[in-house]
């Protein structure tokens, strides 16, 4: 499918769904700050809110501190990338940060463009391109998209991942025994980042008997800058509540690639979202003016994946084995750790897996080694 559009065109095209949409998502009344109730789980709106719509936003989650730190972080991170993918060099002859993890830090594209949509990869979950644009004449030929294994990249992120108010709200939604997925950074430059093409998270258990409406858990995302209808995710609401979605059909019958009913997440430097995985959601290339940087952390019900055999979407097929949940779990003890010393005055988040195991698991250049190191090597994924 080819397209001429410049990014100037393509940002007037969408104008008039921006503005639309920008209205709904104001409507649904599902953001606030996070609100626990006596027993430590959230409250009641909340919870109806998140399972009506499929997300909530977290207003305010991020301190001003804590959000310079993360910046700052991520900046340093995209600073030391490599020239090009597979390389051992950044922009000013330095090594690049991450040759150290066996796993690649740095995931690149073309600006503008959708490197997933109508492809087999991600076990061709994005059946539909959207528009790519044409970048610049003066864009580079490539550029950081995603940024693999935050915690391991960055210390901020690694504290960031306990923060006690966002567990909580992981246990309400999952149960206590809840289990990590993964983390990655997402990057969308102003002019420049890429498109995902419109898809569900989940592949595992959309046949399983026992489906149900959180079956493929969710993801926090968290916001280093405003999240604005020209730079972020789009979702339906709703839809994690159904079985079978068919994209192809949604964007025939919307007559482009912007589905209707479907609305911004909108929100404001610092702001998390929860948002189920079963969600139709994408993102359009970002013709905006506007920088995102997303950090998404990745969370299961426990049952949904213990002794589950499946492919991961690079394709090597495991078994989620009790020993295999328990020392990826360990990252969550670990990062408790650091953020209680980091944030001493802070109650700490008692994560009911790692209770009774915090000497093995405290934040130090010996577990920094041992289990942070190349941790992203034990995701899971269903």
């Amino acid at each position: 499918m080819a397209h001429t559009l410049t990014a100037t065109e393509h940002a007037a095209t969408m104008a008039d769904y921006i503005a639309e949409g920008n209205r709904l998502a104001h409507a649904l009344g599902n953001r606030g700050p996070i609100k626990l109730d006596d027993d430590g789980n959230l409250t009641s709106d909340i919870l109806e809110a998140y399972w009506q719509h499929g997300f909530y936003v977290f207003e305010a989650v991020i301190g001003p501190d804590e959000l310079a730190e993360l910046r700052a972080d991520v900046q340093n991170v995209l600073d030391r990338a490599p020239v090009a993918e597979g390389g051992s060099h950044d922009h000013q002859g330095r090594a690049a940060m991450g040759l150290e993890f066996e796993l690649p830090s740095y995931r690149f594209a073309k600006p503008l463009s959708d490197p997933l949509g109508g492809t087999a990869k991600n076990k061709g979950r994005h059946p539909v391109k959207l528009v790519e644009p044409t970048p610049a004449a003066d864009a580079p030929g490539s550029i950081v998209q995603n940024l693999l294994g935050n915690l391991q990249l960055m210390d901020s992120c690694l504290r960031l991942y306990a923060h006690p108010g966002l567990l909580a709200a992981a246990a309400s939604i999952l149960g206590a025994d809840f289990v990590p997925y993964n983390e990655v950074t997402f990057v969308k430059e102003p002019g420049l980042g890429p498109a995902v093409a419109w898809h569900r998270d989940g592949t595992t258990h959309w046949d399983a008997a026992d489906w149900n409406h959180g079956a493929h858990g969710f993801n926090f995302m968290s916001q280093l800058y405003p999240s604005t209808a020209g730079n972020c995710v789009w979702v339906l609401p709703g839809s994690h509540k159904l079985k079978h979605v068919d994209i192809k059909q949604h964007m025939a019958e919307s007559g482009s690639e912007r589905l209707k009913g479907a609305v911004p997440m909108l929100c404001e430097a610092g702001d998390v979202f929860m948002t189920n995985r079963q969600l139709v959601h994408g993102s359009f290339a970002n013709t905006s003016p506007d920088r995102r940087i997303t950090l998404n952390a990745g969370f299961f019900p426990r049952a949904r994946i213990l002794d589950v055999t499946t492919a991961r979407l690079h394709g090597t097929v495991e078994t989620f084995d009790a020993d295999r949940i328990f020392e990826r779990s360990r990252m969550i003890a670990v990062a408790a750790d650091a953020r209680q010393q980091r944030f001493p005055e802070e109650e700490r988040y008692p994560y009911q897996p790692m209770l009774g195991h915090e000497d093995d698991n405290r934040w130090n250049e010996d577990t920094r080694r041992s289990v942070v190191q190349n941790y992203n090597l034990r995701d899971m994924y269903i």
